[in-house]
């Protein structure tokens, strides 16, 4: 095919426009050429297009998000992302074109050469990847923001520590301690009703991090229990310098667990369904409260400690 800044796809045998695109690239411009449509994006002194232009050709018009192959394009070169082609039904959302199987191997092409900032950079992030390998690490990048912690709802919330440590206070009203041991009693008018929510959750301003203490009942199988465990605010690597211990007991019994906390990172349900706390066994925890065991009376303890 030449190379003539002239060449539009028109000039492309029928036979080509069916299945294939191609590039064209002159001193000017990048043209992606193919199935009737043409993208003009400018390059720098080396040949390279911007990388911010080939981005917006690189985000699928219906989701939104950046395309990954197989990029989808009808026979009039609109193009979409995989998961998108199955939500229009196979027809193309721009022109209502049938879509049929044509792949824009071009623009993959284009993709492959590009190198791309992390989508967090203006919050940290310095890091610079080849296009296919920035989802895998934004996904695990550790400046994306956190989910709420709150387990009491279906809280979308997320953000950076600060932000979400002033919704948990302000939009959830959850305790703000500082220190690192505490001391909590936990009462249940009738513990005989065992709900699959979070009772308490409080934050300890400890070495000048934030750690989550849950306390919650839910259904072990079909036996109620009782669990309480920590979890870090911030990632996974920091957790483990730091370690803590629960502790609960009555008539003369006692149950002790010692671990690290968990990272925000991980879930809640996560955290809670692997079984790594304090788990008390409803009988066990009535015959703490003491009484004719009608009403659940815990007292936990605990503290935080720095890993040396």
């Amino acid at each position: 095919m030449s190379s003539n800044s002239g060449l539009t796809a028109e000039d492309i045998p029928e036979s080509e426009l069916v299945e294939t695109t191609s590039l064209v690239v002159n001193s000017g411009e990048i043209r992606k050429l193919g199935l009737g449509r043409t993208w003009s994006i400018p390059v720098n002194k080396s040949g390279v297009g911007s990388s911010n232009s080939v981005h917006e050709l690189l985000e699928c018009p219906v989701c939104a998000n950046s395309m990954y192959p197989p990029i989808h394009q009808c026979p009039n070169g609109h193009t979409l992302c995989s998961s998108c082609k199955a939500r229009v039904h196979n027809h193309c959302p721009t022109c209502r074109h049938e879509l049929g199987n044509i792949r824009c191997l071009a623009l993959e092409k284009v993709a492959e050469s590009l190198e791309l900032p992390c989508r967090y950079q203006s919050v940290g992030c310095p890091e610079i990847f080849p296009y296919y390998g920035k989802l895998k690490h934004e996904q695990q990048c550790r400046f994306r923001p956190y989910s709420c912690p709150y387990a009491g709802a279906e809280c979308l919330v997320t953000g950076d520590i600060g932000t979400i440590l002033a919704h948990l206070k302000d939009d959830h009203k959850v305790d703000m301690h500082d220190g690192c041991t505490f001391n909590h009693r936990y009462v249940k008018s009738n513990p005989h009703e065992v709900e699959n929510a979070t009772w308490m959750l409080t934050v300890f301003n400890c070495f000048g991090q934030h750690f989550c203490l849950h306390f919650e009942a839910f259904l072990l199988g079909v036996a109620p229990v009782y669990m309480a465990f920590l979890r870090f605010m911030g990632e996974d690597e920091e957790a483990k310098g730091y370690g803590y211990s629960l502790e609960v007991g009555g008539n003369g019994r006692k149950l002790i667990w010692q671990g690290v906390p968990r990272s925000i990172r991980d879930g809640h349900r996560k955290v809670r369904d692997s079984h790594d706390g304090l788990i008390i066994h409803r009988k066990m925890a009535l015959f703490f409260s003491g009484g004719n065991r009608q009403e659940l009376k815990l007292r936990v303890t605990g503290r935080i400690w720095k890993e040396q």
